[in-house]
């Protein structure tokens, strides 16, 4: 079974800093494409920052330059380091594969709370 536990969040004031971590079980973690969503109140999910199993990384436009996603495939982990954080950052962020299909479809995990606010 797969299970996938999100930390890190909390909260921050504007230009602050978080590091994200989700840890992986039950899959061969290294051979997939993983990503961070963020669910804001009344907004769909979306993709912020997706890794390759190469190691490539992509971002969505808004977070380019401040966020930074990585993995430790020895440790079955997927990080997002978020810097000069906003209040639209404010959000629900979670990790999955990057598309979340085949066991990403029934595999979100309940998400870590990142609020950016003074």
């Amino acid at each position: 079974q797969v299970q996938l536990v999100e930390s890190g969040g909390g909260l921050v004031q504007p230009g602050g800093s978080l590091r994200l971590a989700c840890a992986a079980s039950g899959i061969s973690f290294r051979v997939y494409n993983m990503g961070w969503y963020r669910q804001a109140p009344g907004n769909q999910r979306e993709l912020v920052a997706a890794i390759t199993e190469g190691g490539r990384t992509n971002y969505k436009h808004s977070v380019k330059g401040r966020f930074t996603i990585s993995r430790d495939n020895a440790k079955n982990t997927v990080y997002l380091q978020m810097n000069s954080l906003k209040p639209e950052d404010t959000a629900v962020y979670y990790c999955n594969r990057d598309p979340p299909r085949g066991w990403g479809r029934d595999s979100w995990g309940q998400g870590t709370q990142v609020t950016v606010s003074s």
